[in-house]
C-alpha cells in the first residue's frame, strides 16, 4: 500500500447503504461512490433513493442501484440481499446508517416507540449484517461492515430526552465488537462511526429549537457543529485497504465531543 490509489481506493467493491433517502445516510453512499465502489442505496422512500442511485452513477461513473424497503421487515430484507446481488455482485461493504430517534421522558416513554427503536436501530443492523456475512463466509471473501452509532454510543445526553436512542446506541456498540471478535477469522471487519451533533433533515428541526445550537457548541470542544460532509473521510477509512487491521473499533466524528 504505497499509493493513495492503494490506500484509499474502493474500486471493484460493493456497497451497500441503509437510511439513504436522506442526511448521513446519503453522505456515506457519495463517499462509497467517490472512492470507486458500486453501491446499492436504500429506504423507504423509493423515489429518493433511485433519485440518488441515478446521481450517483452520473456523477462518479459507478453502478448502483437504489431499493425501497423497511429494515424491519424480513422478507424486505431477504429482497434487498436479492436485488443488490443481483444488480451489482456479491456485496462487500455494508454500512448500517437507517435509525430513529424518538424523544420523551423515561418514565412515559411509551412502549411501542422503545419496540420500534430496538427494531430499526439494533436488530435491522443484525440482520442484514447476518446476511452480508454468511454471503461472504461461503464465498471466502473478506468484507467491512460498518455500523452507524453515536456519540451516545458513548456517553448520556443532556440535551434531549433519548433513554430508547441511547441505550441501542450503546448495544450496536458493543454489538459491533461482538462481531468483530466472530469475523475475524473470515476477515469480516466489524467497526461503529460514532458521529456528534450535525445538522440534518432530520436534526435541524430540533436544533433550532432555543438554546440547543449553543448547548451543542458549548459541549463540544471544537465549539462548532459538524457538516454531513465530514463523515465521508471516516465512511471511506474503513471500507478501505487503509483500515485493514482496524475492527471491533467506535470512531468518533465529534468535534471532540466525547473527550470531555
Amino acid at each position: 500500500m504505497d499509493s493513495l490509489e492503494a490506500l484509499f481506493s474502493l474500486r471493484g467493491r460493493r456497497g451497500l447503504v441503509t437510511g439513504a433517502s436522506s442526511g448521513l445516510g446519503v453522505e456515506c453512499a457519495k463517499a462509497l461512490a467517490l472512492a470507486g465502489a458500486d453501491v446499492a442505496v436504500i429506504a423507504r422512500r423509493e423515489d429518493r433513493v433511485k433519485a440518488l442511485a441515478d446521481e450517483l452513477a452520473k456523477q462518479y461513473g459507478v453502478k448502483t442501484v437504489g431499493i425501497g424497503a423497511d429494515v424491519t421487515s424480513e422478507a424486505d430484507l431477504d429482497r434487498v440481499m436479492s436485488e443488490a446481488v443481483a444488480a451489482l455482485g456479491e456485496i462487500d461493504i455494508l454500512v448500517n446508517n437507517a435509525g430513529v430517534s424518538p424523544t420523551g421522558r423515561a418514565e412515559n416513554f411509551k412502549r411501542e416507540l422503545w419496540d420500534q427503536t430496538l427494531a430499526v436501530n439494533l436488530t435491522a443492523p443484525m440482520m442484514l449484517a447476518q446476511r452480508v456475512a454468511r454471503r461472504l463466509i461461503a464465498a471466502k471473501m473478506a468484507g467491512r461492515i460498518i455500523n452507524m452509532g453515536s456519540i451516545y454510543s458513548t456517553v448520556a445526553s443532556s440535551v434531549y430526552r433519548l433513554s430508547a436512542y441511547t441505550a441501542t446506541k450503546a448495544a450496536l456498540a458493543n454489538l459491533t465488537r461482538q462481531l468483530a471478535v466472530e469475523w475475524a477469522p473470515y476477515n469480516i471487519l466489524v467497526n461503529t462511526i460514532a458521529p456528534g451533533w450535525i445538522p440534518t433533515e432530520a436534526t435541524e428541526g430540533g436544533i433550532a429549537k432555543a438554546g440547543n445550537k449553543e448547548k451543542m457548541e458549548a459541549f463540544t470542544p471544537l465549539a462548532r457543529l459538524g457538516t454531513p460532509e465530514e463523515l465521508r473521510g471516516a465512511v471511506i477509512f474503513l471500507a478501505s485497504p487503509a483500515s485493514s487491521y482496524v475492527t471491533g473499533s467506535v470512531i468518533c466524528v465529534d468535534g471532540g465531543y466525547v473527550a470531555w
